[in-house]
């Protein structure tokens, strides 16, 4: 009943519906793992999941998936394949006696964690209780410690989450979650929220190293463009050593935006996704304890900002290279034209003593030819006064000059201009 689909189409339409999150009873513990993974790792990455299933008897994802949930025993596995990293999620009901004492982790099959390919950027556990008072309040201490805790009311007051936003010893960081009035959907969203704010916020972080890096070499070069945008404005000569200088600092700026600006750019964007995630979770402030949000307007977004202005600086210092550049070539230029323009003044001048000398040496060229003919004419005029015939070889000779004057010069011009057509 309709026109031939779109090829795109049923994959478009599902993209809303691509990586849901789990739904979570309480209580429940989970576990997030994100690796940086290289693509020539994807297969390897994908081979090590399905063995796990196949050892568990359980389908393995297909070749073409991006996310994949399945039902290992006791605990259910989440995979899901991002741009440049890819997440596995571990959840299993029950809670620990001690909070995060007995993690999900323990219930993979040993080693199994530690042979994913790539390279681990984040890793958190987290433990969902009831909201039992005396529970709660120690479950807090026992958790965190003295650490500074981070937490708030969730979702319409239905939940609250701590965390400290810290790798403990065990390599993981930590979200306690204590259920109020949580549907298992709402603590599924919860909880992937709060992994993923942990996730993108250490992956927009991933700029920061690289920013620092670039910011002191960025001043030298500001600072150096500096000085020769002085000596331009100086007029001091030597333009050309001045253009290879900024040739240098053209080259040296592009190849740090080149080396920078997808980590840059990607900075930014995982920076609005846990904003976007911090927004999702509606936290309402609790007594004495900053918020998700507050802390991240705190700490991530300076880190951000620097990220952003070490960005900007390189893009304004390669317009000023280029500016600078330009105006410098344009002096070059001039320079050269009115060199050119002097050499062509000076050709000019060689070409009019060249025309000059030759119609001189051209004005001797019809002497000699005349004379070289009149030469001839008065050995014919002498071979027929010795035949017998009444000339005069010098009256006939004299008679003869003039008329082999004017055809010798009647016979260069038309050469001359015979050239000057081709």
């Amino acid at each position: 009943m309709l026109p031939p689909d779109h090829p795109q189409r049923l994959i478009l339409a599902n993209e809303v519906h691509a990586r849901p999150p789990e739904a979570v009873e309480t209580p429940s513990r989970a576990a997030y793992v994100a690796l940086l993974v290289e693509r020539s790792e994807r297969a390897r990455e994908l081979e090590h999941l399905s063995a796990l299933c196949r050892q568990y008897s359980a389908l393995p994802p297909l070749a073409d998936a991006t996310h994949f949930s399945v039902q290992l025993g006791s605990i259910r596995l989440k995979w899901e394949r991002h741009g440049e990293f890819s997440s596995f999620t571990v959840l299993a009901s029950g809670a620990s006696r001690t909070p995060f004492a007995e993690p999900v982790t323990a219930l993979l099959p040993p080693g199994w964690l530690a042979g994913l390919p790539g390279s681990t950027i984040v890793a958190a556990h987290a433990e969902l209780i009831a909201d039992e008072p005396l529970q709660a309040a120690g479950a807090l201490q026992q958790a965190f410690g003295s650490h500074l805790v981070v937490g708030a009311e969730v979702g319409d007051r239905a939940a609250l989450t701590y965390t400290d936003f810290r790798v403990h010893g065990d390599g993981f960081a930590r979200f306690l979650i204590i259920d109020r009035s949580l549907t298992p959907r709402q603590a599924g969203r919860t909880l992937q929220r709060l992994f993923e704010i942990e996730a993108y916020r250490v992956l927009a972080l991933l700029a920061l190293p690289i920013a620092q890096r670039y910011s002191p070499r960025t001043l030298a070069i500001e600072q150096e463009l500096s000085e020769l945008t002085d000596r331009i404005a100086a007029d001091g000569g030597d333009d050309e050593t001045l253009l290879q200088a900024l040739t240098r600092l053209a080259a040296e700026v592009e190849s740090g935006i080149a080396a920078s600006q997808f980590r840059f750019n990607a900075c930014r964007a995982y920076h609005q996704l846990v904003l976007t995630r911090i927004a999702e979770l509606r936290e309402q402030r609790l007594a004495g304890i900053q918020t998700i949000e507050e802390f991240m307007a705190r700490r991530l977004t300076p880190a951000v900002a620097t990220c952003a202005t070490v960005a900007q600086r390189l893009h304004d210092l390669s317009e000023r290279v280029a500016q600078a550049s330009a105006l410098l070539s344009t002096r070059v230029d001039i320079t050269r034209e009115r060199q050119n323009q002097a050499l062509l003044a000076s050709m000019d001048r060689r070409a009019k003593q060249q025309l000059r000398l030759q119609q001189t040496v051209e004005g001797l060229s019809v002497a000699a030819i005349v004379y070289y003919v009149a030469g001839l004419v008065g050995y014919v005029a002498k071979a027929g006064k010795a035949g017998g015939l009444p000339v005069s070889p010098d009256l006939f000779v004299g008679l003869a000059i003039p008329v082999i004057a004017v055809f010798v010069i009647y016979a260069l011009r038309r050469a001359r201009h015979a050239l000057h057509d081709d």
